[in-house]
């Protein structure tokens, strides 16, 4: 599933559509439109425009153009093509299938080629101008100040605090996993029940794994991802790992040393 390594993964093939001239929207897909907006809408604002440049806050591309900008949600199972070319060639839990029924958005440029959003589920959406600042700093760039006020001023569950998209943009179920797993820190503690120097280890903790995930190729390369399933063994102390439900998603821990 989409987590924030692969949407930086399509921001980056989406540095392909910058500077080309749009003369083509097509909405297959109505109800992938969000924010209220049309297909005319859509039409009628990003007809004969350039995209200008890419960005990215958490899960969500941006593509700016100097008039709208253009907001991509994946959901779980949404991949990008540009030019017929996918930004990720299977999602760990996707299909590499290519089927035009999941094509819910697309856009053409003059010259040809295209940007397709393919989504099977249908879990995702594209919307004019949306509201960014509904979104928590990019877990990529948080830094201690922001990460310290997130955590302890709130006694929710710290993977469900960190998976919580308004408080900090990007990280997912395996990247939470991951990261808990790393800093040795149990995902059901309360957030407020951290130390200053856990929230430090935590922060380098995340650093280091979106840098290395992103070298090896995605949010499914982590060194503990290959160990989260039925009888799964801790790769640090062969402890056997527990499974739990923290914020409504499945999660995979060590007993011995998380705590």
């Amino acid at each position: 599933m989409p987590e924030i390594l692969e949407i930086e993964a399509y921001r980056r093939v989406a540095e392909h559509v910058v500077g080309r001239v749009i003369t083509e929207v097509l909405t297959p897909d109505h109800w992938y439109l969000k924010g209220g907006a049309t297909p005319e809408d859509f039409k009628e604002r990003l007809v004969n425009r350039r995209f200008t440049r890419t960005r990215r806050i958490g899960k969500l591309l941006l593509l700016d153009s100097g008039g709208p900008t253009l907001g991509l949600r994946f959901g779980m199972t949404g991949r990008l093509f540009v030019d017929g070319q996918a930004a990720v060639e299977q999602l760990e839990w996707g299909s590499r299938r290519i089927n035009p029924s999941w094509h819910r958005f697309i856009l053409r440029f003059k010259g040809g080629g295209d940007l397709v959003m393919d989504d099977p589920r249908r879990l995702g959406g594209v919307e004019l101008d949306p509201e960014e600042d509904k979104l928590g700093p990019d877990a990529w760039t948080i830094d201690m100040n922001d990460l310290r006020q997130i955590l302890s001023h709130s006694s929710t569950a710290l993977k469900a605090r960190l998976l919580d998209q308004s408080r900090i943009a990007g990280l997912g179920n395996l990247l939470v996993d991951e990261i808990c797993w790393r800093s040795q820190l149990d995902p059901r503690r309360s957030s407020n029940s951290l130390e200053d120097e856990e929230i430090k280890v935590l922060k380098k903790i995340i650093r280091q794994v979106l840098n290395q995930l992103d070298k090896r190729g995605g949010s499914h390369t982590g060194d503990f991802f290959e160990h989260r399933n039925p009888g799964g063994i801790c790769p640090l102390d062969d402890e056997p790992l527990r499974r739990s439900k923290v914020g409504g998603r499945t999660t995979w821990w060590c007993p011995l040393h998380q705590r």
